[in-house]
């Protein structure tokens, strides 16, 4: 078996080496139009959104601030979980997307969802 496909090969050696080239060519393609990253990402995608609330005590700012920012994020499609943190002035909400959703397009959303709260 093996010597007939090396005969076959020396035969037409114009086809395997078009084939070869080919091969060549379409890995050079695949390997620059690949999305490869020096360091892949081992977290979830998630967005962050920090809002200002000057003289605010914590409890003020998660009050007028935080909860309406979380209940303008509950609609947003492909969200796993919500973290949010309320300080002095300042309240600091993360949304946490499922793994495969695309950053960018999230990213979108959310800002679609604050727009239109």
């Amino acid at each position: 078996m093996l010597k007939r496909v090396v005969e076959l090969s020396l035969r037409f050696r114009g086809v395997v080496v078009a084939l070869a080239c080919v091969l060549v060519g379409y890995g050079i393609f695949v390997a620059t139009h690949a999305k490869l990253d020096v360091f892949p990402e081992f977290v979830q995608p998630q967005v962050t959104v920090q809002a200002e609330a000057p003289g605010l005590a914590p409890e003020q700012v998660e009050q007028l601030v935080t909860r309406p920012i979380e209940s303008a994020l509950n609609g947003v499609g492909n969200l796993e979980s919500i973290r949010s943190e309320s300080i002095q002035g300042l309240s600091v909400t993360t949304a946490v997307f499922k793994e495969g959703t695309d950053i960018y397009v999230a990213r979108q959303m959310l800002a679609e969802q604050l727009a239109s709260a």
